[in-house]
């Protein structure tokens, strides 16, 4: 386990290293810059102050070895939008909200999708199944940004039910947490349900069907666990959506999380502000990977790691 856990980190460093290296390159190369003169109005001794004072005025090299001398130690300066503050501290500053928003949305798309699919699997051709389905379409269907201001519409506006434009409570994150999960919600129920149909034709759910066992243990204790096993595997993926999901949701929730900071760089040109948000989502989405492919393990004994390993 823990010669495997080692390769995975280690191939986990050369990932997020390609994913800084790609960010870096597409951000130099692509046209336009923020320091422009047509751009913000600025002298051209002004412009040239301010391309020595964020180092774009060296070669390319040079400034990539700083990027990725800021990158391990999270030290990307000031903003290029907001100069009086340092990158790391509006993010720290935001971080806490978003990362709220994202726990709360995962425990919710989880425990609602697999009690949804497992539902409909035992109801199955039932009202019950219909019903699952009907809603997994329309989650899969429907935007999260637009089911976000129906919600702000149809639930706060009009009947008062959870508070917008605000944060600090639970009730703050339950509307922008459901828009978000909608679609992880559908994912799942869909993928438990038809892995929970076919598990429950296995040979040895009829065995503990003829030993006595009741409906919850069998469900529980032999389906489950085996069911779950392609869910898992998707885990990893549905993170990130709901975490890069988020941005566009809190600007419409006015969160003041990092999806704020990250709208406003990619408007502004703001690279680090760009640089240090892509490098917080794809260590959560690497490391979430990481934790799948463990988890995964854990599950079914049956996987052996030194397989994995070749």
């Amino acid at each position: 386990m823990l010669k495997f856990i080692g390769k995975r980190f280690l191939w986990m460093i050369v990932t997020l290293w390609v994913i800084i290296t790609v960010t870096f390159v597409l951000m130099r190369f692509a046209p336009g810059s923020p320091l422009d003169v047509d751009d913000v109005g600025m002298s051209e001794q002004a412009r040239a102050n301010m391309m020595a004072h964020y180092n774009l005025d060296q070669p390319v090299i040079m400034q990539y070895l700083n990027y990725l001398k800021n990158a391990v130690t999270f030290d990307f300066g000031p903003s290029m939008v907001t100069r009086s503050r340092e990158v790391s501290d509006m993010l720290a500053s935001g971080f806490p909200a978003s990362l709220q928003l994202g726990l709360v949305t995962l425990i919710l798309a989880v425990i609602s999708g697999i009690i949804l699919g497992v539902l409909a699997a035992l109801r199955h051709n039932k009202m019950i199944d219909y019903v699952t389905m009907f809603i997994a379409i329309i989650g899969i269907s429907i935007p999260n940004f637009i089911q976000a201001m129906l919600f702000i519409q149809y639930i706060s506006t009009q009947f008062d039910f959870f508070p917008t434009a605000q944060w600090g409570t639970w009730r703050h994150a339950i509307l922008p947490a459901l828009a978000l999960a909608s679609g992880p919600i559908a994912i799942i129920a869909r993928m438990t349900r038809s892995n929970m149909l076919e598990v429950l034709t296995e040979d040895y759910i009829k065995t503990a069907k003829a030993k006595g066992l009741s409906n919850f243990q069998i469900v529980v204790k032999h389906a489950l666990r085996n069911a779950l096993l392609p869910v898992v595997t998707i885990l990893g993926v549905l993170v990130a959506s709901i975490f890069t999901g988020s941005f566009v949701v809190e600007r419409i929730f006015a969160i003041p999380g990092v999806g704020q900071y990250f709208v406003e760089s990619i408007t502004n040109r703001d690279y680090p502000m760009i640089m240090a948000t892509t490098i917080i989502y794809s260590t959560i989405f690497i490391i979430m990977m990481f934790i799948v492919d463990v988890v995964y393990g854990i599950i079914d004994p049956r996987i052996q790691l030194h397989k994995k390993e070749e």
